[in-house]
């Protein structure tokens, strides 16, 4: 490790863009997840079903690495293990570019989403340990939606003349970037702070549930469409420039969402926010149906590139509110991951041999399965909440000084 560098401050914007990279180093085939099932297609010949399952594959196993590294994080060394998480993602790529069956392919990004997914909890700890660690996340998404909206609008295109392999190299080329900026962040050392803790007796099991069943189906809902996204896109008879140059510029407009939820917060509550953004999805999903007229292909993508990221930010704050000790935070996150997983996976079971309009209907269920389980809980937490309100009100004078 070169030690002798010098270290950023540890709360400044560069802190912020550098763990940014760090967290998305290990995620970062998600956000180009349509370029490489579509590769995976194009240039190797998998089928949809094939395809998809790889792309499940590669989340599932981030899903079991980001729930281990929840009990390791206070008893790791995180910079030396970032060092060797990332040294295994650059392996992992590698040996993906010499995979051509369907399963070994599966079983090697597993291994690949395992380590990342480590990666991935580790950086999110890091977070926690920044001043304003709502500021980070944000900047971790701009880098995410920036850099993954630029990866499916330009890498699709080098597929048919250069093969899958150009997906991959992509992914090691991150990954060391990422590993030389690795180099100028500071210590985060862990807080030990005391403070009050959340008995897991206390928290309202039902409602919890609920909130990480909506927080699965909604995620499962978005990647399975987002998946094939592209090869949808086709066959509605779109032209492939025109498809991955669509859906990269929407998912830089789709930040739009990630901005809302800084500006809404949480003063009109959860449930009118949530069920709002549940409707804009719903309405932009369908429209897919008629994405042979381009400006309707162009007004879905952004709709619900922007509804992506409100409502998934509202579902995980919202899980997060059943405790203090950050207990429920790990759990939405899992069932993020397991929900980006399984999306992909049941839609590669449903296309066959591309039946795009069953996808489109089953994307539709899974979002009014998310908005119904949801209400529940954000209606629970927004009576408590107001309830807090009211009792702070009544306890503090006209000019503002609590009592």
């Amino acid at each position: 490790m070169l030690t002798t560098l010098p270290k950023v401050s540890p709360n400044s914007m560069v802190a912020r863009v550098l763990l940014s990279f760090l967290a998305t180093a290990g995620f970062f085939y998600v956000n180009i997840m349509p370029a490489l099932v579509d590769g995976l297609r194009q240039s190797l010949g998998f089928s949809n079903k094939k395809a998809g399952l790889v792309g499940s594959c590669n989340v599932y196993g981030a899903a079991c690495g980001a729930f281990l590294i929840a009990f390791l994080i206070r008893h790791i060394n995180w910079r030396l293990t970032a060092h060797w998480l990332l040294v295994g993602l650059i392996a992992m790529d590698l040996a993906s570019m010499w995979a051509r069956s369907p399963y070994a392919l599966m079983s090697v990004r597993f291994s690949h989403g395992f380590i990342g997914g480590m990666l991935v909890g580790l950086s999110d700890s890091i977070f926690a340990r920044t001043i304003a660690p709502d500021r980070t996340f944000g900047v971790l998404l701009l880098v995410q939606v920036l850099l993954g909206g630029f990866g499916v609008m330009t890498l699709p295109l080098f597929v048919p003349k250069l093969g899958i392999n150009i997906l991959f190299a992509t992914l090691v080329a991150f990954s060391v970037t990422t590993l030389l900026m690795l180099q100028f962040l500071p210590e985060y050392p862990v807080q030990h702070q005391s403070g009050a803790k959340t008995d897991g007796s206390q928290i309202p099991k039902v409602k919890l549930l609920l909130g990480l069943f909506s927080v699965f189906l909604f995620q499962a809902a978005n990647m399975g469409l987002f998946a094939f996204i592209i090869g949808l896109g086709k066959s509605y008879g779109l032209a492939l420039a025109f498809v991955s140059e669509t859906v990269g510029i929407a998912d830089w407009i789709a930040i739009v969402g990630a901005l809302l939820v800084i500006v809404v917060s949480t003063r009109f509550g959860l449930t009118k926010p949530i069920i709002i953004g549940m409707l804009l999805a719903f309405i932009g999903t369908a429209a897919f149906r008629y994405s042979d007229v381009k400006w309707i292909w162009i007004a879905a993508n952004v709709s619900t590139g922007i509804a992506w990221n409100f409502v998934i930010s509202h579902l995980l704050g919202m899980c997060a509110r059943f405790d203090t000790a950050g207990q429920t935070a790990v759990w939405s996150g899992f069932a993020s991951k397991m929900g980006l997983a399984s999306g992909p996976m049941l839609a590669s079971f449903m296309l066959g041999a591309g039946n795009y309009s069953l996808l489109i209907a089953t994307a539709l269920v899974l979002l009014t399965g998310a908005t119904l389980s949801s209400a529940i809980p954000a209606w629970a937490l927004d009576r408590v909440s107001n309830a807090v309100s009211s009792t702070q009100s009544s306890t503090t004078s006209p000019a503002g000084v609590t009592s």
